[in-house]
């Protein structure tokens, strides 16, 4: 096991121990309690256990859960890290009821002082998560049993990760009105903690950026200089944003062939695929799919998330493409089609970034015959297309397409060949 596995388990540990006193401080704060802590703190409160003994006992029935959920091939694969659930459970259990003494002294009396301590809670829990995820290195059991669950369903992790917190806080009230003869335990704090924790992740998620030396070695992941190994020269990374029908992928490919470099365009999908866990045709169908703002904090971290803990399936695939592009640009020079890469690769030294167009009546007839689309449907074609990829790329990167101002070159195929638009690449890339 190498230093900085030793380390990544060292920052688990130190998250999960973050995570547990988040929870208390929350719970603390007398306005209920976290959804995944929600029927161990109700059963804490009419039995002889402690909340944390509790919390060992239902993640240790999680385990025994998972098992009919888990395929012989996929238990194989993930063997290590359904094992170590055990002493992680056992530790976070510990964690919580020492965070409950330590945290004997508080007891907020007045409704303000209660939101307070709700706030500080939220905040030190998305710490300790942010924290957990960056580690990457094992999951507790409640997200394993989660995932075991979404994989064989084959549903999205979100939906059932909600879907379980929703059951869990159900039962919680159930237990409670059983036994207490009332609602404990559960009250608006659970509410505003399952709400507000995973903003909070996402925007204090990238200040962990500080870390990445110290967890990975010098020379992996993707905010590595992009030095030609195999040359030893400089290299570079041609990116080509394009219309639909305009010839870029085209264009791509001759650029690629003239340089004796590679050029990445479906390979991407395939990548991408086993990287997200997703199928390729999935990949095809959906990349060019929106998702929420805050995910473009996500691609320029140095270390490979677990993409499934918080993100949907576009969330995820987008995010995985974003990975493999700056993989392949860190290995050496390249040309990437599409993909808002130019965007993606921003902080890549010797990126010359190409934009593709020309006129609606060239692509129609491109589309035609190239691409075999029938003459009455091409027109709308060309034009969903084009709208779905500015659409897409604006969303994420915030800058418009067509501005001419985010590339080095505009190359327009309808006023000059593709061999020309080639010429002018391939010299302005060896500037």
């Amino acid at each position: 096991m190498s230093k900085y596995t030793l380390r990544r388990y060292l920052l688990f540990f130190i998250s999960l121990f973050i995570n547990a006193f988040g929870i208390v401080f929350i719970t603390k704060a007398l306005l209920g309690t976290s959804p995944i802590t929600s029927v161990t703190y109700v059963l804490s409160m009419f039995t002889s256990l402690t909340m944390g003994q509790w919390t060992i006992i239902l993640n240790l029935l999680f385990m025994v859960f998972e098992l009919p959920f888990m395929t012989r091939k996929y238990f194989r694969e993930s063997m290590r890290m359904y094992l170590l659930q055990v002493p992680i459970t056992l530790f976070f259990g510990w964690s919580i009821d020492l965070s409950m003494e330590v945290l004997g002294w508080l007891n907020p009396g007045h409704y303000v002082l209660q939101l307070v301590s709700l706030a500080v809670g939220c905040v030190i829990l998305a710490t300790g998560i942010a924290l957990e995820v960056k580690a990457n290195i094992a999951l507790v059991a409640g997200e394993f049993f989660v995932g075991a669950i979404s994989r064989r369903l084959h549903k999205e992790f979100g939906f059932v990760k909600l879907g379980f917190d929703i059951t869990l806080v159900i039962l919680a009230c159930v237990l409670s009105w059983c036994f207490m003869d009332g609602i404990y335990g559960v009250r608006e704090g659970t509410v505003v903690a399952a709400l507000v924790v995973g903003p909070i992740v996402h925007f204090i998620s990238p200040m962990y950026k500080v870390l990445d030396r110290w967890i990975a070695p010098v020379g992996q992941g993707v905010d590595i200089a992009t030095a030609d190994a195999s040359a030893g020269n400089k290299s570079v990374v041609i990116t080509i944003a394009r219309e639909y029908g305009s010839g870029g992928r085209v264009l791509g490919q001759k650029i690629a062939k003239q340089l004796g470099i590679p050029c990445y365009d479906k390979e991407i999908i395939e990548q991408a695929a086993k990287k997200s866990g997703l199928t390729e045709r999935y990949v095809s169908d959906n990349e060019q799919s929106m998702s929420p703002l805050w995910i473009k904090n996500i691609i320029f971290q140095n270390y490979e998330s677990s993409l499934e803990h918080s993100l949907s399936s576009k969330d995820a695939l987008f995010v995985a493409e974003c990975h493999v592009i700056r993989d392949m640009a860190s290995r050496g020079s390249c040309v990437i089609v599409g993909r808002c890469a130019d965007y993606v690769l921003k902080d890549f030294p010797h990126v010359v970034k190409v934009f593709c167009y020309s006129d609606i009546g060239s692509e129609v007839r491109r589309c035609i015959d190239k691409y075999g689309l029938p003459a009455d449907k091409a027109p709308d074609e060309v034009r969903r297309v084009n709208r779905a990829r500015e659409a897409h790329y604006e969303y994420y990167t915030g800058m418009k397409w067509r501005d001419v101002h985010n590339y080095d070159l505009v190359v327009n195929t309808a006023s000059m060949s593709i061999d020309t638009a080639c010429s002018l690449v391939t010299e302005l890339a060896k500037v």
